[in-house]
């Protein structure tokens, strides 16, 4: 599996998530992550090792307790697939709001050519009984 979906992955469970927001204020041990859920340590634990195998967190070697901090560059990676595809979309509705726009044109102008302004305004059409 590649780096981006091991990380959507992770992201997928909203105690992954939810952990990952409170990360983003700071650096917290386990115990403090722990603290707000009715799991064991040991699910915790869990849903820790799934963040680090995607590289949202990691936990530097050494003596307990150890700090899990942030991984921004996993940020990254999602921000740059996510800008790439918010351009592309963007890029598609301008195009569309352009044949839009044209198509208005003609009809506006085609109403003015015809006399009146639009069907609904035609003297005798069936919908103006």
């Amino acid at each position: 599996m590649d780096a981006l979906s091991r990380i959507f992955a992770a992201l997928a469970d909203p105690t992954r998530r939810d952990m990952i927001a409170r990360l983003s204020e700071g650096d917290a041990t386990v115990g403090q992550l722990a603290e707000p859920y009715r799991m064991t340590l040991q699910a915790v634990y869990k849903h820790l090792r799934v963040l680090e195998d995607a590289g949202l967190v990691s936990r530097p070697r050494g003596p307990q307790p150890r700090s899990v901090r942030l991984e921004v560059h996993a940020f990254d990676l999602m921000d740059t697939w996510i800008e790439l595809h918010r351009d592309r979309a963007e890029q598609r509705y301008r195009r569309l709001d352009a044949v839009i726009a044209e198509m208005r044109r003609d009809e506006h102008g085609q109403d003015h050519k015809d006399g009146h302004r639009g069907r609904h305004d035609a003297a005798g059409h069936p919908d103006d009984a």
